[in-house]
């Protein structure tokens, strides 16, 4: 994929936060999970400026996070809605880390805004570590080990 930014080659939390880094990004994701699929629906929810959102919209495409599929009202000019793609819908186990960590360290006085459930069973759920026979992990006894090297780099 053609790009216009350079990722880190090296470290895929650097590759992720070169992409999605900005606040904007994980609001925009938001109200996609939400359901907003326009341009106006974003820009109505977050209030952001016309052109941020335009070029946040432009990254997440061009990283395959979302796609752009045309849609017309009657009457209208042709318009893009943007749609998840699997990579973004993916990143709902992110977002939903964020707002647990958000609701434990930052609390909203009021409560959360969002309480996460089954559609079965009505049951509450959280973000864990998991391992590969889907036994839920103490974050303590998650280690992450390199598997290469970062290259050194001439000053």
């Amino acid at each position: 994929m053609t790009s216009s930014k350079t990722l880190d080659p090296y470290c895929s939390v650097a590759r992720s936060l070169g992409v999605l880094g900005d606040r904007w990004m994980f609001l925009i994701l938001r109200e996609a999970f939400g359901g907003a699929t326009r341009f106006a629906e974003f820009h109505s929810a977050l209030g952001i400026a016309r052109d941020v959102l335009a070029d946040r919209l432009a990254t997440l495409v061009e990283y395959g996070v979302m796609t752009k599929e045309p849609y017309q009202e009657p009457g209208q000019r042709s318009r893009d809605a943007y749609l998840l793609t699997d990579a973004g819908r993916d990143l709902r186990v992110v977002l939903g880390s964020l707002q647990q960590w958000g609701d434990t360290y930052l609390p909203r006085p009021g409560g959360p805004t969002i309480v996460r459930r089954t559609h079965r069973g009505d049951r509450p759920v959280h973000v864990a570590f998991v391992d590969d026979r889907g036994r839920e992990l103490d974050p303590d006894d998650v280690v992450a080990h390199r598997t290469d090297q970062y290259p050194v780099r001439d000053g």
